[in-house]
């Protein structure tokens, strides 16, 4: 054989190892883009509901905040009137007139 076919022969060779190598890298990078791509999506639908659940905080803060209004109002009223019974408690000797209007009503 002549050495300018065995050197043609070679660099097809060569080639075709060169071109394996670089298919193969090339399958290497589609696989990790594949899943890059897979992680991605999977941040976004979760993005997605995350977003889906904070966006209803403002309105159970608003009906949360308007609950404890109501709480706080009533809780002042019993205090105010467990510090009045208390006073009345604390100055009535048994208070006759208490019994007498309570049983005459």
């Amino acid at each position: 054989m002549d050495t300018h076919i065995k050197l043609w022969i070679l660099s097809l060779v060569i080639g075709l190892v060169v071109i394996g190598v670089v298919a193969f890298l090339l399958h290497l990078i589609k696989s990790t883009a594949k899943d890059i791509d897979d992680a991605a999506a999977q941040i976004w639908t979760h993005g997605k509901l995350t977003a889906n659940n904070t966006i209803q905080i403002p309105i159970f803060l608003s009906t949360t905040n308007r609950v404890v209004k109501e709480i706080y109002g009533t809780a002042v009223n019993i205090i105010s009137g467990s510090a009045a019974i208390k006073q009345h408690a604390e100055g009535c000797p048994g208070c006759p007139n208490c019994v007498l209007e309570h049983h005459n009503n």
